[in-house]
Order: structure tokens, then C-alpha cells, then sequence
């Protein structure tokens, strides 16, 4: 596919001037402070926090109901996103969605195959939110790696792929113009480079891969990835987001679990962008990790169901996340699913079972998402190699759960929360079972052993500021605001407007609240162009800053 396909050019750029504007920008005035969007914003609050995660809560009755799960991703993309002009995602660039849309046997959206995959009601929810925001669709892209190499998911294409086609066909989404795993196995590696179907990373760090390649336009330069995986367990213990992007790789590159043993076997032009050692390099991590006590690194098996299958596909894992920028991850959990990631779990006759848990669970940094999204799933984050060794290399800045920042999503209006108020739903797994040396363990598990962070070094949580703290992230102001407010401790607050006469306009908030970092939605009304003030007054004195609205 050409560049062209997937990157609308700076001409048709012009003309987005034409589209129809959505509903809340229909107050603008003509003047040359009017907004003339060219581009989309990521709430400034979530911006702010790269290190944070939000929980916010669906109120969908069960997961067939399709209207109400549409209505939740319209709703969460309206939260999420804002229209902006210089905004960090401009219309000319791809919004890369990955959605989980791997193999289903051939069930696709039925009950039996909507837990596997991310719902694409949700999904359809999302798009078209986005492009209520006036997002060109033809420059959204929805696709899966594994739906392109020799069989893996045979059926797949034309199962889940034609239910995603349905609701790309709505906006102009791109989701099956690439080529087969056929074609893509034909072509020369002079042929896949960056501009064509495959987008090629080199990884600088890596301890597997010296390059990767991706389904384009997945990891270009110029889209913007917006990364929603499904709330399930998985033979690799949960298989959230760090993993949903693990489908964003070309066929053959795109087969991380399978072990040392069969990529010794992948055809010489894969081989070749592995390194030379990279058996050895293997070898020496997992007797490191394995002495250094990663809980059930001991287990035998060189395939995805040992200790040292487990160390290949974290390394080749975090070798793919070290070149790949996200700008949002989000576990879709309206219902989550327990068993082995597929069709088989604990439930009557070796089936998986889903649980109605309407989270949402979301954040810059894939894998501080997906350790509170174990914890979710009834499992303790420190029993899992995978955030070891990503922390180790320097992917997330934490590991404890309960020292990652934590906000309750509400309308827009995140606030902290704590972690063991969320509600937890037990989602048992096949996780590297116990059931060796004398040990006896059910095939289907919760990986819940206690675990001492201290054990590795973690860091503690970001401290909290001595004094009350605000800051405008949106200023100036055209249509609203988002405010920063930073508590040291509890405590009565009250935060008003006022305008440069010291006149008081409006009360945003007042009366108790926690600690930590509050975020408050602002929407000046019909107040004229000019300077104000937002004021915090609290116990242990005031701050104010200067804000400027635009018409």
C-alpha cells in the first residue's frame, strides 16, 4: 500500500474546513480567535500524568447488549478526546486503533467468541465518537497481524474481519486493504520498507529482535496509536495490553510465544533480524532471573508453558514495546473472561467463563495498566515475569500496584482513588502452573501469592506536593478548561473564578477533599474575551492563576 493510502496529504487537509462541525462547536463565532480544528487532544489531564491510571466505570446489564456498549465508547471517546488546533493528533496523521482481534475458531462476535476479542460494539462505540469529533475516517485504521501469515488463524479474515469490515465500512476505516501472508512472504526485504505495507523499526536495545516489522501504519512516524485490548486470561497470564500489541507485528515476527526452539526453525530472512546470540543471551536471563527468584521461573519447558518459554516471549515483548510509542492504552473489561484466552477455561464442558466487571481500565504506560488490571483479575502483579523484566529494562518507572497513581474516571473528571476501593473479579488462568516436583495445582488458577516489592528495589509512590498546587492545563480557553488541583492531605477547599476586578463569578468546587491530584472541567459560558482568575483558597492559605479565554 502507498503512503498516500494511509497519510492524508497536506491538500486534503485543507479541505476538512468543509466537514460538519460536532454539536458543541456549533456556539463558535466568526472571528480569527474562532477554533478551526485541525487536529484532536488527549485530555490534558491524562497527558499530564503519563505515569497514572484511570479506572472509569460502564453501566452496560450484560455484554449482548449491544446498544448500550456502543453508547459506552461513544460516550468514553467524547471524554477522552477534544478538537483542538496544533492538537497531538493532527487529521493529517493515522489514528491507529489495535483493537484485540485475534483468533476466534471461527466463533467471531457469537457469545462463545465475544470474550476472546475486544467487543466490537465498544470498538464501533469509539469510532464513532472520534469522528464525531471530526476525525476523517479514511485516516482510521483497525487491523491484526495475525490475520496475514500461513494459516495461524485460519478463517479469522473472514470471520472477525468481516464484523470489523461492518464497522469500518460505517466511517471509512481501513481495515483488510493489505496484502496476504502469501504475498507478504513473496516480497523481497528491499520491497518492505518504511512507506510500504510493512512499517520496519530497528530495536537499538534489543535482546531477541534487531528488527521488527509492522502492519502499517502501525508504529509510522506520523499515526497515533490508541491501543484498547480485552479483559482476559491468557497461558501467559493475563494477555492485556502489552501483549494486545503483540498483534501489531507482521506475520512469521508476530509469533513471540512459541519459543527458542521454533525460532530456530523461521525461514533465514526472519532469522537474520534476530540476533546472531540470541539463544545465549536468553540462556544467561532466565538463570539470572530464575536464581534471582521470579516466581515459577523454575518450571520446566522451553515453550510457552515453562519459565524459560516465559523469559523468551517477555524479552521479545519488551524488545517490541522499547521501539513502540503509545498514546493511549486501554483494557476493555465491560466483561472480562477467565480460561486459556480461547475457547477453553473452567467452565461446563472445558469452557471459558465472562463476568460482567463495566471497567474501563487506561493510561500512557502499557504495562502500569495492564499491573493494575491483573490486580483487577484477582492476581498479584509481582508473580509475573513479564513486569520483572520490564521493569528491569526500563518500561515503567513502578511496580508495585499500589503505589501507581490511580484516579477514578468520572465524566471527564478524574480523582484519586484508592486501589483496594476497586471492586476485584477473580479471573482464573493456565499461568505456569505448579503441578511439578511433588507440587499439585488446578489447571485453571489465580496467581495470588503475596509478593514483597521490596524484594526488587521499587520505587516508591510520587510524593505528594506540601502545599496546595494549580494548574490551567488548557490555556487559553476557547470552549473549556481542565484545572489541576494537587491536595498535600484531605482538606476543605474552595476553587472559584474571578474576573480581573476581583469580582467573584463562579464556585467550580467546594467543600472536603483527598489528597493527591483532582482535575476540574471548566466551561466559561458566555463570559467574554479576557483575563481571569481561578483561585484556590484552602486551610493552608491560597494560590491563584492567571487564565484567558478566547472568543
Amino acid at each position: 500500500m502507498d503512503r498516500r493510502r494511509f497519510l492524508v496529504t497536506s491538500a486534503a487537509a485543507g479541505a476538512l474546513c468543509t466537514l460538519p462541525r460536532p454539536p458543541h462547536m456549533l456556539h463558535a463565532r466568526t472571528s480569527a480567535s474562532v477554533l478551526q480544528p485541525d487536529s484532536l487532544r488527549l485530555h490534558p489531564f491524562i497527558e499530564a500524568h503519563p505515569d497514572a491510571v484511570f479506572i472509569r466505570r460502564t453501566q452496560v446489564p450484560d455484554k449482548l447488549a449491544a446498544t448500550v456498549k456502543h453508547a459506552a465508547g461513544a460516550a468514553f471517546a467524547a471524554e477522552l478526546f477534544q478538537p483542538a488546533e496544533n492538537g497531538g493528533i493532527p487529521f493529517t496523521h493515522a489514528l491507529a486503533i489495535k483493537p484485540n482481534l485475534t483468533c476466534t475458531s471461527g466463533t467471531g462476535n457469537t457469545p462463545a467468541g465475544m470474550g476472546i476479542i475486544t467487543d466490537l460494539d465498544f470498538v464501533d462505540g469509539i469510532a464513532a465518537g472520534v469522528t464525531a469529533l471530526g476525525f476523517p475516517g479514511d485516516n482510521m485504521f483497525a487491523r491484526e497481524g495475525n490475520w496475514l501469515g500461513d494459516g495461524y488463524c485460519t478463517g479469522e479474515y473472514s470471520v472477525t474481519g468481516v464484523l470489523m469490515e461492518r464497522i469500518a465500512q460505517k466511517y471509512g476505516m481501513h481495515v483488510h486493504d493489505f496484502p496476504t501472508g502469501r504475498q507478504l512472504r513473496e516480497m523481497t526485504l528491499d520491497t518492505l520498507q518504511p512507506g510500504t505495507e510493512v512499517i520496519w523499526r530497528d530495536i537499538p536495545d534489543g535482546v531477541v529482535s534487531r528488527r521488527i516489522g509492522y502492519v502499517a501504519p502501525y508504529n509510522d512516524d506520523e499515526s497515533w496509536l490508541l491501543n484498547i485490548a480485552k479483559l482476559k486470561t491468557h497461558g501467559m497470564g493475563m494477555t492485556l495490553t502489552a501483549k494486545n500489541l503483540q498483534g501489531m507485528v507482521i506475520s512469521r515476527y508476530v509469533h513471540f510465544c512459541e519459543g527458542v526452539d521454533s525460532m530456530k526453525t523461521e525461514p533465514a530472512s526472519v532469522v537474520q533480524d534476530f540476533h546472531p546470540d540470541f539463544e545465549q543471551r536468553i540462556d544467561a536471563l532466565y538463570a539470572e532471573h530464575r536464581a534471582r527468584g521470579i516466581p515459577r521461573w523454575d518450571r520446566p519447558g522451553r515453550g510457552a508453558d515453562g519459565g524459560y518459554g516465559m523469559e523468551t516471549w517477555a524479552q521479545r515483548t519488551c524488545d517490541s514495546h522499547s521501539v513502540t510509542r503509545t498514546g493511549l492504552n486501554v483494557i476493555e473489561g465491560i466483561y472480562g473472561r477467565n480460561g486459556d484466552g480461547f475457547n477453553r477455561g473452567p467452565g461446563p464442558g472445558d469452557t471459558p467463563q465472562d463476568f460482567m466487571t463495566n471497567l474501563l481500565v487506561f493510561g500512557k504506560n502499557p504495562f502500569l495498566v495492564d499491573i493494575i488490571g491483573t490486580w483487577i483479575a484477582g492476581h498479584e502483579p509481582g508473580n509475573f515475569g513479564l513486569f520483572h523484566i520490564a521493569y528491569e529494562r526500563g518500561l515503567m518507572p513502578l511496580f508495585d500496584p499500589s503505589t501507581i497513581p490511580l484516579y477514578d474516571w468520572n465524566a471527564g473528571e478524574p480523582a484519586p482513588l484508592a486501589l483496594q476501593a476497586v471492586e476485584r473479579t477473580p479471573l482464573v488462568c493456565p499461568y505456569l502452573r505448579r503441578d511439578y516436583n511433588g507440587q499439585s495445582e488446578e489447571q485453571y488458577h489465580l496467581v495470588d501469592e503475596p509478593f514483597d516489592y521490596s524484594t526488587v528495589g521499587v520505587a516508591a509512590a510520587p510524593a505528594l506536593p506540601r502545599q496546595p498546587e494549580l494548574r490551567i492545563l488548557t490555556n487559553p480557553v476557547r470552549s473549556s478548561a481542565v484545572i489541576e488541583v494537587q491536595l498535600p492531605h484531605a482538606m476543605q477547599l474552595q476553587l472559584a473564578v474571578h474576573d480581573a476586578l476581583g469580582r467573584r463569578l463562579d464556585i467550580l468546587r467546594e467543600g472536603r477533599h483527598a489528597g493527591g491530584a483532582h482535575s476540574i472541567l471548566w466551561n466559561p459560558g458566555r463570559l467574554a474575551s479576557g483575563t481571569y482568575f481561578m483561585t484556590l483558597r484552602s486551610s493552608v492559605g491560597s494560590v491563584s492563576r492567571r487564565v484567558l479565554v478566547l472568543r
